[in-house]
Formats: structure tokens, sequence, C-alpha cells
């Protein structure tokens, strides 16, 4: 059996190798979780790969013993046994065994991955991360940084190798946020916050998108996740603080109407307590229907 290490060596190539060749002209780029960049998304990427070999145990056969039954039993082979009645025991036991082996493995494997990747987890706690307030909205995110006193629409910046904790929330309707490089789609929903530990272990942008259908707009809601180094990063604040729009409630109002295809925005700052304020703005009315339920 293989190890870990020799899985990653040899097993994730030949996988993407299928995977690449049986999509034609698509090139890697096309799929940003295979070109992982994080250790969020590596481990999920290999546990799909490991997912996938564990269950070409049964798939592999059945497909070999299709075609050798098809050739062996064919009309013109006159040496074949006519057996209606023939019965094996051990291919019985194989038939059921095998199957619920598979099964019990996957399910230990998703019982393991499920608490290992815990979205809420911090991914180096002795590393101090980068917090931003990620709102969901018709069609295009926004992202606040409270300790840098900043906002920007649909462009999310970090340093590399530095934890990014983020704390999400929708001022519409549900939505998903993922970046498919860096891994863990996560829910978002009005009233409600959820949150996601992420990193990158290098440069590089990155696509971040809704992956659950919200509207006419559903299609474009898309941003950019760039990782940089720690001091692009500060030069990127300070380009942002540079800017003369601020994040005001006026500014908000106007932001917060459906529109597709946003471009990307910077806001030097925001009105305080702007994210705590969205979510009390659903949990208010979420409050009075509870009221007006006892009632």
């Amino acid at each position: 059996m293989l190890d870990r290490n020799a899985f990653r060596q040899w097993g994730i190539p030949a996988a993407t190798a299928v995977v690449l060749l049986s999509l034609g002209g698509c090139s890697l780029a096309d799929f940003p979780i295979l070109l992982a960049a994080g250790p969020v998304a590596t481990t999920e990427r290999d546990l799909l790969f490991r997912a996938v070999a564990i269950m070409m145990i049964v798939v592999v056969p059945v497909f070999v013993l299709t075609a050798w039954f098809a050739w062996r039993y064919r009309a013109s082979n006159t040496r074949s046994r006519y057996e209606p009645e023939w019965m094996s025991r051990a291919v019985d036991i194989a038939v059921w065994t095998i199957p619920a082996l598979i099964v019990v493995t996957l399910g230990a494997h998703v019982w393991t991955y499920t608490h290992a990747l815990d979205p809420y987890r911090a991914l180096d706690p002795a590393t101090k991360p980068v917090r931003v307030e990620v709102v969901a909205q018709d069609w295009k995110w926004l992202f606040i940084y409270p300790d840098e006193g900043i906002a920007t629409v649909n462009e999310l910046a970090f340093p590399s190798n530095t934890p990014l904790s983020l704390t999400l929330t929708s001022d519409t309707v549900m939505n998903a946020f993922f970046i498919p490089a860096l891994g863990s789609q996560i829910y978002v929903m009005a009233g409600m916050t959820t949150r996601l530990n992420l990193l990158a272990d290098r440069t590089g942008r990155f696509i971040g998108r809704n992956t659950q259908y919200s509207g006419d707009g559903f299609a474009t809601q898309q941003f950019d996740a760039v990782a940089m180094s720690e001091a692009d990063f500060r030069n990127w604040v300070t380009q942002v603080k540079a800017s003369p729009t601020v994040l005001d409630d006026t500014a908000y109002a106007a932001l917060a109407k459906p529109a597709a295809a946003a471009p990307i925005a910077y806001y030097s700052g925001f009105e305080p307590g702007l994210f705590d304020r969205i979510l009390a703005k659903y949990r208010g009315d979420m409050s009075a229907q509870a009221g007006m339920s006892a009632h």
C-alpha cells in the first residue's frame, strides 16, 4: 500500500493527468481546485483524489469483467458453458464485502476530514490573522477590514503565508462564498454569521465566486482574491486609504442596490459598526416576527 508521501508524489499527478486528458481542450487553469494554493485546498484536493482512487477498486473491475464476459460468452464461442444455476459463495462474499469496506473507508475519511477542516478552526493560532468582514449583496461582495479601517468591493487582498479570518453574512438572499484555489465553500445568510479560516501559501490572483444561485446577476458575482507579500499588502492598504470615497450610510445605500458585474471599488473608511448594523437589521425583523407569532 502506498504511503501518503508516495500518493502525493505519484497518485495526484496521475489522477490529474487522467482528468486533463478526459477534458480534452480544457486547460488546468480552468480548474483552480487542482491548483491548490493553500493547506485547506490542498487537503481537500488530496481527499478528492483519494476518494476517487478508493472507488476505482469497484469501478475498474466492473468494466474489465464486463468486457471479459462479453468476449467469453459471445454467441460464436461454442466452448463456453451455460450454467444458469451456478453459484459461488466466494463471489457472493466478495460482491458484498468489498463495497461495504469501501463505504466504511469513505465514511471514515468524511468523518476525519470534516473535523480536521472545520472552517471555524484557526489555521495558525500563534499568528495574528488578517480579519475581514464579508457581506454578500446583489450581486457583489463587500469586504470590510476592521483593523485597517478600509473597505473594498469585489477585491479581497491579504498577505500570503498569513492566516485569513473571515466573518461572513448576507444583506440579501442566501449566497455561498467560495475561493476554489484556497478551499472550503461556506454559506452566508441574512441575520446570521458564519466564519471561515483560510491561508494562501503562495502569492497570486485567484477567482472567488458565489456558488448559490441568487438571481439575474448571479453569473457575474465574482471577485478577485489577491495573495501578496506583506510589503505589497501594506502598500495596497495605503492605496485604498488614499481613495476619496468613504462608505457612509448614503454610499452604502447606493452600493446595496442590485447591480450585476460591479467593478472593483475602494473606500478609505466606513461607518463604525457597519457589519453589526447589517446583522441587526435582519435580527430585528426576525425578533418582531417571533413576537407576532407568540401573540
